[in-house]
């Protein structure tokens, strides 16, 4: 369907009209990694990282991309969000942050970049916070878990549970 892509008929970008579809209940989850050196983890759990309390700064980051999505995305619509979680889990095993993000939306297009974006921004908050303590923190696996609603329906990445989740 012509209308459902980011090219115009001369190959130019250009934003997808959505307007025809319809609203519809949108959610979708997505999850990321940040793996660092255990003595780095064990500051975030234990709140001695100088620059205050790493995991309240990284859901505030991710629900605020979320938000902002439109601006940081190219061709990507400004969705009226009606809700965003982020929960965070420490893997002593792996030494890892692993982070979630579910963003909700009645609307006409799907909300898999603004979860996926307030992972970035999760991610990236907790290394400026830890980067003077840990220079090899690494941002990793970072994917769309789910979605539902709109015309494709539901999708299911297989596999993609983390233990404990």
């Amino acid at each position: 369907m012509e209308d459902l892509t980011h090219l115009d008929r001369a190959g130019r970008p250009r934003m997808v009209e959505v307007g025809r579809k319809p609203e519809t209940a949108r959610e979708a989850t997505a999850r990321g990694e940040v793996r660092m050196r255990p003595e780095t983890l064990a500051r975030i759990q234990a709140g001695q990282v100088a620059k205050g309390d790493v995991l309240a700064v990284a859901q505030l980051a991710g629900i605020q991309a979320a938000k902002r999505t439109w601006e940081i995305v190219p061709l990507c619509h400004q969705i009226p969000l009606t809700g965003v979680e982020m929960e965070f889990r420490m893997d002593e095993a792996r030494s890892c942050v692993e982070i979630r993000a579910t963003a909700r939306a009645h609307a006409r297009t799907g909300v898999e970049m603004e979860a996926l974006v307030a992972v970035m921004a999760a991610a990236l908050a907790i290394y400026d916070m830890c980067k003077a303590i840990d220079r090899e923190i690494a941002i990793t696996d970072v994917w769309l878990e789910r979605k539902t609603g709109g015309r494709s329906g539901t999708f299911v990445r297989a596999s993609s549970q983390p233990e404990g989740w």
